[in-house]
Order: C-alpha cells, then structure tokens, then sequence
C-alpha cells in the first residue's frame, strides 16, 4: 500500500473524528442546559473583552491546524502526482516537487506570522480582561455601602462586530452620583531617567508615563461619560451628572492638577466614590445630583441594557 495515501487516510481521519467529537459534546452541553431559554444575564467585568478572546483562543487553534496540516496534504499529494509521473515525465515530476516545496515555505511563512499575530492579540486580550477584573474586585466594597455597580455597559447602537462595538467598562451609581469608568491596562516599559518605572503622573492634561507622554485614554472617558449622560438624559428627561474616571490597574498614579477626567489606580477607587471631589470650576455648570427616586430610574435602565449575556 502506498504510505502517501496512509498519510493522507490518517490525517483525514483524525481532522474529521476531532470535529465530530467536538460537534457532539457541544450539543449535548446545550440539550442537557437546565435553564430557560428566555433568561438573561447581567454582564461580568470583561464581557466583551472574554469574548473576543474566546474567538481569538478559536481562531488561534484553527490557525495552528491548517499551519500544521493543510501544507502537508497539500505537498503530500503533490508528491503523489509526482510519483506517478516520474517514470514518463521527470521534468513535471521535477518542477511539480519544486513548485510544491516553494509553496509549502511560502504558506508556513505566513501561517507563521498569521499565528504570531493571534498570540499577540490573545495577550492583549487576556491583559486587558484580567486588568478590568482587578478594577472590578476593588469596587465591590461599594456593594455595602448602597452603590450599585455595572460592568462592560454597552454603548452606542447594538452592533454585531464584537471588535467594532463600544462599551463603559464600569458604572458605579450611588448616593454621591454616577461615574463612568474607563479601564486602561498598560504593561511596564523602561523607564526614563528621572522616572519611576511604575509611575504616571497626571498633570490634568496629559499622562507622563516612564518612557513617553501622551493622553491615552482620557479622551476615551471623557466621551463615554458624555454619552452616558446624554443616554441618562433621554431616558430621564433630565440632565443627570457623569464623573468620568481613567484607573490604570497596577499602577501609581501622581496627580499634579486637576482636570475634566478623575486619574486613578483601583484602590483610591473606594474612597473617591464615597467621597468624590467638587467639580473644577472651569467644568461650567453641574446638574445636581439626583435624588432616591432618580437613582432607582438609573439603576433600572443601566440594568436592562445590561442584561443581554446568554446562555
């Protein structure tokens, strides 16, 4: 028997068994789910960034798949055909191997780096969902003292492209008023002479980190709290206040003014919430903070819009 075609019979085996094995068990989990189909879940710390990164764990182990196995099936039947046309054709024989050898580095070459870019994007991925749980755990405290806190709000219009969508990483609503929450999670560069490597100080207009300045992220919270007031606004028929806030998990943060964007690392999260400071006085007027009843409104919206995870 002609080991080309065991190769091949093998191969095909063992990709089909694998996808009908992992098939079946995904039904069968689905069939056996105890819950109704109808139920909703509120959204977790990092929803959207757990779902991207199970798309890209995905994409990742199809990727590693083809890189591994699609060039081999496509060389070994090349090297069949070549076989066959050796005796009365050895130039084609000669020029199919070749042909077939130049395509084979050409497509690992970039299944390569097709992967090499998925593994970098599952641990920025990974980075940033685990940089929102750390913010999340810090703001549970909250909880006890009657704030009520919401995670990964989806904002703007429904969109089916969970990369393209835009989300508030946390809203906290409470006695002391709303804020909107942006999460960063930056890795640890060298550090510049003069700086400490785990430090950003925050001037009220731009963020000096070790190795650079620029204003990463503050614009992105100053727009979701807009939006978010604008959204509380139209649902309330009143204009309802936003604190936006930037944490940066595992970092220091020294704050040398003021500015429009509260910068913070997660465990001065607790006390600025309980006792947030008085707005700048360039921020113009500030809506009072809603009452009992306001805050129980808020809460239900944000609560609705919130609870879209299913099962």
């Amino acid at each position: 028997m002609n080991p080309v075609y065991v190769a091949l019979a093998y191969l095909g085996l063992f990709v089909g068994t694998a996808a009908l094995l992992v098939f079946l068990r995904a039904r069968s989990r689905q069939e056996r789910a105890p819950f109704p189909d109808h139920l909703r879940l509120l959204r977790a710390p990092g929803e959207s960034l757990r779902a991207r990164l199970a798309v890209a764990e995905e994409a990742l182990l199809d990727r590693f798949f083809l890189l591994i196995g699609l060039p081999a099936v496509a060389y070994g039947a090349l090297l069949y055909l070549a076989t066959t046309l050796r005796e009365q054709h050895p130039y084609t024989a000669t020029t199919l191997v070749f042909i077939g050898l130049l395509g084979l580095l050409t497509s690992f070459y970039v299944g390569v780096r097709q992967l090499v870019a998925l593994i970098d994007l599952r641990r920025n991925l990974r980075l940033g969902y685990f940089g929102e749980r750390v913010v999340a755990e810090h703001l549970e405290p909250l909880k006890a003292a009657g704030f009520r806190v919401f995670h990964d709000l989806p904002a703007g219009e429904p969109s089916g492209n969970a990369s393209a969508s835009r989300n508030l990483d946390h809203v906290v609503v409470g006695p002391t008023g709303i804020f909107a929450l942006e999460t960063k999670t930056r890795r640890k560069g060298r550090a510049r002479v003069g700086f400490m490597a785990h430090e950003i100080i925050y001037d009220g207009h731009t963020l000096a980190y070790p190795w650079g300045e620029d204003r990463h992220g503050l614009e992105q919270a100053e727009t979701q709290a807009r939006w978010l007031a604008e959204f509380l606004e139209n649902q309330l028929g009143r204009a309802v206040p936003v604190t936006p806030v930037l944490v940066f998990p595992g970092w220091t943060v020294l704050r040398k003014n003021r500015g429009l964007v509260h910068v913070l690392s997660p465990r001065e999260l607790p006390d600025f919430v309980a006792r947030p400071p008085a707005p700048p006085d360039f921020a113009g007027f500030v809506p009072p903070q809603p009452d009992a009843a306001t805050l129980e409104l808020i809460v239900r919206e944000l609560e609705q819009r919130c609870r879209d995870v299913e099962l």
